[in-house]
């Protein structure tokens, strides 16, 4: 009996040394100074294509632009996207453009703090410096706002932040954004915008009950997106079953409008009103092109 209690106190000793280890873990990679000028035009428009303005901003509710979103409601609890705007309390005022960076680019807060991947940080992994710069020049315009975005609402064990080192560890994967070679400028535009800001992944690839995406089936839809909707599959050879084209799809982008004749409706409504409507019409085709012809190649109207 005592051997067994003595194996049970060093087994409990070492379960509490591992927990121990893994709360005081650090996450995310240290960060370099970002002296570089930002285009505030072109930060605005990275902005809107990474969908900024549309998550942190509850126009519904009557919200002021990035004061805060509306509720995303998951089977881990419910989550409320945090004020972005100027204000040195509840929102960005006090924050740095590198405490910026880490954020974005690694979904780790000013503390090193690890954020939910309710926040698609995993998409945005490749901006660079000058992406960030302008980002951060365009944030810089927005008008204060003094109301905190309410807290997230996460049941045990989802609220004990540490277990998210564990679920990065597994799940958290680079956007893999690179031009390929020998691929069309407009085919390479399009990867880089489809794999990283617009996050097209974040809604239409499943995931596993963890809340990790399956990348083995990318972009094939998901039954089981936030608040009960579903996205669908936006394969290439789904897409040309349902009649889409590079034309067609680029004009839905800008319009919400399919080759039916109907409209986007749930969050993909949202997405066009929000986001994609304010892209180049060269940005949206690039997008379509990427979609249609997938990694593979495929269709080119």
């Amino acid at each position: 009996m005592r051997r067994i209690l003595m194996g049970a106190a060093v087994l409990g000793t070492v379960a509490l040394a591992g927990v121990v280890s893994l709360v005081v873990w650090p996450v995310g990679a240290a960060t370099v100074p970002i002296t570089l000028s930002g285009n505030v035009d072109r930060g605005a428009y990275l902005a809107r294509a990474s969908g900024c303005i549309s998550c942190h901003s509850n126009f519904e509710a009557g919200g002021a632009p990035l004061a805060g979103g509306a509720p995303l409601d998951t089977p881990f609890g419910t989550f409320h996207p945090p004020n972005l705007t100027t204000d040195p309390v509840s929102g960005l005022g006090n924050w740095t453009v590198e405490q910026f960076a880490r954020a974005v680019r690694q979904g780790v807060g000013p503390n090193g703090t690890p954020y939910y991947p309710a926040f698609p940080y995993a998409f945005y992994a490749d901006f660079t410096d000058q992406d960030i710069a302008d980002l951060w020049a365009a944030f810089q315009t927005v008008p204060p706002v003094a109301d905190p975005a309410p807290d997230h609402v996460v049941g045990c064990p989802f609220d004990q932040r540490w277990g998210l080192k564990l679920w990065r560890a597994a799940f958290l994967h680079d956007p893999d954004t690179r031009p390929v070679e020998g691929r069309s400028d407009a085919w390479n535009r399009g990867r880089e915008l489809v794999r990283g800001p617009a996050h097209c992944g974040a809604c239409h690839t499943p995931r596993n009950l963890a809340g990790g995406r399956d990348l083995a089936a990318r972009f094939a839809g998901n039954a089981a997106l936030p608040g009960g909707s579903k996205a669908p599959s936006i394969q290439p050879q789904a897409l040309e079953e349902g009649g889409w084209t590079v034309s067609a799809l680029a004009y839905a982008l800008e319009t919400g409008l399919t080759p039916s004749g109907d409209a986007f409706g749930g969050s993909m409504s949202e997405v066009v009103r929000e986001n994609t409507r304010f892209m180049t019409p060269e940005d949206r085709t690039a997008m379509a092109t990427y979609l249609l012809q997938g990694e593979d190649g495929g269709q080119t109207d």
